[in-house]
C-alpha cells in the first residue's frame, strides 16, 4: 500500500469517528439533513490536516500558482496544501490565498488576502465539504474578477445532494473533484 492510499484509509476513518454525525440539522444551504460533517475537528488536528492536505494537493491541477477558498471553511486546507506543495517540489511551490465573505472594512477593502499573483495565473479552489457549491461559486467569481483562472474546485467531502452541486459547477464552468462522497462515511 502506497503513502496515498495509507493516508486515505486513515483520514476516512478519522473523518467517521471526529467529522461526522447522523441526526437532524440544518446546513448553511439552508436544508435539513440526516447527516452532519464538522470537518475542521479533522483538519485543525496536525495530523488530519497533514493527511488532509497530501490527498487535496492530488487533486489540484499541475499549472495552478495557488489555492484558495472561502473562508472559514478553506483557511487551514490552502495553508496546509501549500505547505504540502513545498514538501513535494521546493522548486515551484504553491501560493495560498483566502476570499474574504465580505470585503475587509478598513484599508484596502480587499476581498481577497494572499500574495499577488500574475494576471491570469491559475488558481484552484479548495473547500472542506460541498453542498450546493454556493461558497466555492463565489469564491471563484471573485478570483475571476481579479483576473484570476479558475477552473477546478476540490473537496474533501461531496455530500452529494441530487448532483446539484455538479449542476451548478457546470453552469459556473468549473469542474468538481473530491477525495471523498458522503456515501464512503456514512
Amino acid at each position: 500500500m502506497n503513502l496515498h492510499d495509507i493516508y486515505k484509509k486513515q483520514l476516512l476513518k478519522m473523518l467517521k469517528e471526529k467529522a461526522y454525525a447522523k441526526g437532524d440539522f440544518k446546513l448553511s444551504s439552508g436544508r435539513n439533513s440526516p447527516h452532519y460533517l464538522n470537518c475542521k475537528n479533522v483538519i485543525l488536528d496536525g495530523e488530519g490536516l497533514t493527511m488532509a492536505s497530501y490527498l487535496l494537493l492530488g487533486l489540484v491541477e499541475d499549472d495552478a500558482k495557488a489555492v484558495g477558498g472561502l473562508t472559514l471553511g478553506a483557511d487551514p486546507l490552502v495553508s496546509g496544501v501549500a505547505i504540502a506543495s513545498y514538501d513535494v517540489d521546493w522548486h515551484d511551490t504553491m501560493s495560498a490565498f483566502i476570499v474574504r465573505k465580505e470585503p475587509k472594512g478598513h484599508g484596502t477593502q480587499a476581498w481577497i488576502e494572499g500574495p499577488p499573483l500574475k494576471a491570469g495565473a491559475k488558481v484552484t479552489i479548495l473547500e472542506d465539504v460541498i453542498t450546493t457549491g454556493g461558497s466555492s461559486i463565489k469564491a471563484a467569481l471573485k478570483l475571476r474578477e481579479a483576473g484570476y483562472t479558475v477552473d477546478r474546485i476540490v473537496t474533501l467531502v461531496d455530500r452529494q445532494e441530487q448532483g446539484e452541486a455538479d449542476i451548478n459547477m457546470c453552469a459556473a464552468k468549473l469542474e468538481l473533484f473530491s477525495v471523498y462522497q458522503l456515501q464512503e462515511l456514512i
